[in-house]
């Protein structure tokens, strides 16, 4: 006897749960081709609340994390992630060559990341010279709390905007995909499953004209990564509102996913804390 196939309910990530939006609203997703997937969670003001308040909480905890700590973290996201490696590709609806590509791509990225975790503050940190009898050091920081506009590529895009944020004790608020959710929310149980403090990263699925301009103005959110937005109207509001408490801003870009990911990422969410030590003390 045939049966019926049992549809996946795709929900929010927020606070280490996966709740339903508190609107009740969902939307469709279609494949290119414009068949019907599922239906996704569509993201409310007050959810975008929940999941600021989420990644405030759990920031003294990650960003007090050892680096060494949170690269085994991202290490072991790696090692689910591979685990899953035929549903990610399912799920991105490219050609399976193509998709396999691109599921050991994320992978292989999220690898890169665990491995700068110990070594950025050493690259980036440096102890100054002074006309005067004291130490003066210089290492970074995590900025806070990080909201993401998430790119088009629904995994290797996705886990290029994380990985960075988070490895270096920020934690996030990511508006995923809007028409490509699904790898999002499936990612969303890799992180709930591998030791990964709840609130560090927070997964918001809907749309992206509702959501980001209030990310931008709230005032506990700390970064901005414009990244995923492709209205230059919106990107300039979000930027605007953003200005109110003086948040970093990553502005959109044409980011090349499959190319050398660099450190900018990295250091675009990080602040500088100088600190002066008299000698022989």
């Amino acid at each position: 006897m045939s049966r019926l196939a049992v549809r996946k309910t795709y929900k929010l990530f927020i606070g280490g749960a996966f709740p339903r939006s508190e609107s009740g609203r969902s939307y469709p997703v279609t494949s290119p081709k414009g068949d019907f997937l599922a239906n996704a969670s569509r993201a409310s003001r007050k959810d975008a609340r929940d999941a600021v308040s989420a990644a405030r909480k759990a920031f003294p905890g990650w960003s007090g994390a050892t680096a060494y700590n949170r690269g085994q973290i991202l290490y072991r996201i790696a090692e689910m992630l591979e685990g899953r490696r035929a549903q990610f590709a399912d799920e991105l609806g490219l050609g399976k060559k193509a998709a396999l590509e691109s599921v050991d791509a994320a992978i292989d990225r999220l690898v890169w990341y665990a491995g700068w975790s110990d070594k950025i503050t050493s690259v980036h940190g440096t102890a100054n010279p002074v006309a005067g009898p004291y130490f003066n050091l210089s290492t970074p920081e995590p900025t806070g709390v990080v909201a993401v506009v998430a790119p088009a590529d629904p995994l290797l895009g996705l886990v290029s905007v994380v990985a960075p944020v988070i490895v270096t004790g920020n934690t996030c608020v990511v508006v995923a995909a809007e028409r490509t959710p699904l790898p999002a929310i499936t990612l969303a149980e890799v992180l709930a499953t591998s030791d990964l403090p709840g609130g560090v990263v927070n997964i918001l699925t809907g749309h992206q004209a509702e959501l980001a301009p209030w990310l931008a103005a709230h005032m506990d959110v700390n970064a901005l990564d414009l990244t995923g937005v492709t209205d230059a109207d919106l990107a300039l509001r979000c930027e605007q509102d953003a200005a109110e408490n003086l948040k970093r801003v990553l502005g959109p870009a044409g980011d090349d996913w499959s190319g050398d990911p660099g450190l900018g990422r990295m250091t675009a969410f990080l602040e500088t804390k100088t600190v002066w030590h008299p000698m022989g003390v």
